[in-house]
């Protein structure tokens, strides 16, 4: 399979971005541009949070000070590695 990008995150594992997840967060047409933005994300994040009912699923977040909003990108962990299963801008740290 190929893939859009595949990163070493944060924590070591490597990371990919499959081209079914890449269309997936192009409906959201603002964030064509922000493909290294996502990638900068995984690699060095402002904040990880890890969600409260799956330990599977880490949100990686990136501040963006002068729009006062942040980049979420979803992980889910399987096997030692993760795929990126969502990303989209948002306001606030979803913490669930």
């Amino acid at each position: 399979m190929s893939y859009v990008l595949e990163v070493i995150d944060k924590s070591g594992k490597k990371v990919h971005l499959s081209k079914e997840r890449w269309k997936h967060i192009l409906r959201h047409q603002y964030m064509a541009p922000l493909l290294e933005d996502i990638k900068n994300t995984l690699i060095n994040p402002t904040l990880i949070v890890s969600q409260k009912f799956d330990d599977t699923k880490r949100n990686y977040y990136t501040y963006y000070k002068n729009k006062r909003r942040y980049l979420l990108v979803g992980v889910k962990y399987l096997n030692g590695g993760g795929y990126v299963t969502t990303a989209f801008i948002t306001r606030k740290i979803i913490r669930r």
